[in-house]
C-alpha cells in the first residue's frame, strides 16, 4: 500500500510541475480573469477568404514555402513546422468581445483582419473603436460586438501544420503575421 501512495504523490507531483512554469508562453486568447479554452477554435479546413482580401505581392514567406511558427494561438502552434498557403496586405487586430453564445469575455484575441470586420470602409480602425466581428475562428465571434484592442499593418498567413502535440494536422488555419513565423 506504501508503494501505491508512493507512486501516487509521485506522478501528481510531476504532473503538478509542468503546470507552475513561469517562463511558459501565454496563450494568445484569454478571457479577463483566466486563460480562454481553445476547444472553442474553428479547425475549418476552408479556404475561403473574406471580400476583398489582397494578395501580398512581395511576402517574406512565399506560398508553398516552410517556416516555423512562433505563436502560441492555439495548443501545439509553437514551434510548429508550417507550410504558407497564402499570404495578404491587410491590418490584422486584437480584439476584445463577448461571445453571441455566452461566456466570459475574451480578450486580447489575435488576429482578426479588416476584412472580416462587418461594413469595415476603407481606412484602417483605430484602439478603441467598437465593431462588429464577421469571422468565425470561434465559437460565438461571428456577429459579436468587439473593441479594437490594438491594429497592426502587416502581412497575415494563412498556413497549415500538425500540432507539436501531435493529433489532426490543422488546415487553412487563418492568421499567423508575418511576425509571428521564422525560417526553418
Amino acid at each position: 500500500m506504501r508503494k501505491q501512495w508512493a507512486l501516487l504523490a509521485g506522478t501528481v507531483m510531476i504532473i503538478l510541475s509542468g503546470c507552475g512554469n513561469s517562463n511558459a508562453p501565454v496563450q494568445e486568447h484569454t478571457t479577463s480573469s483566466q486563460q480562454h479554452d481553445t476547444s472553442d477554435m474553428n479547425h475549418s479546413t476552408s479556404s475561403k477568404l473574406p471580400a476583398g482580401l489582397k494578395e501580398a505581392e512581395n511576402p517574406a514567406f512565399k506560398v508553398g514555402s516552410q517556416a516555423i511558427i512562433r505563436a502560441d494561438h492555439m495548443a501545439g502552434m509553437n514551434g510548429a513546422a508550417a507550410t504558407i498557403v497564402g499570404a495578404y496586405t491587410t491590418t490584422a487586430y486584437t480584439v476584445s468581445y463577448t461571445p453571441t453564445t455566452g461566456g466570459e469575455k475574451v480578450t486580447n484575441h489575435k488576429w482578426v483582419i479588416h476584412e472580416e470586420i462587418k461594413d469595415a470602409g476603407s481606412e484602417p480602425y483605430t484602439p478603441g473603436t467598437e465593431v462588429i466581428l464577421a469571422a468565425d475562428h470561434m465559437k460565438g465571434m461571428d456577429g459579436a460586438k468587439a473593441t479594437i484592442d490594438s491594429a497592426e499593418p502587416t502581412t497575415v498567413y494563412m498556413v497549415d501544420y500538425t500540432p507539436t502535440t501531435g493529433g489532426t494536422p490543422v488546415k487553412n488555419h487563418k492568421w499567423v503575421t508575418e511576425s509571428e513565423l521564422s525560417a526553418k
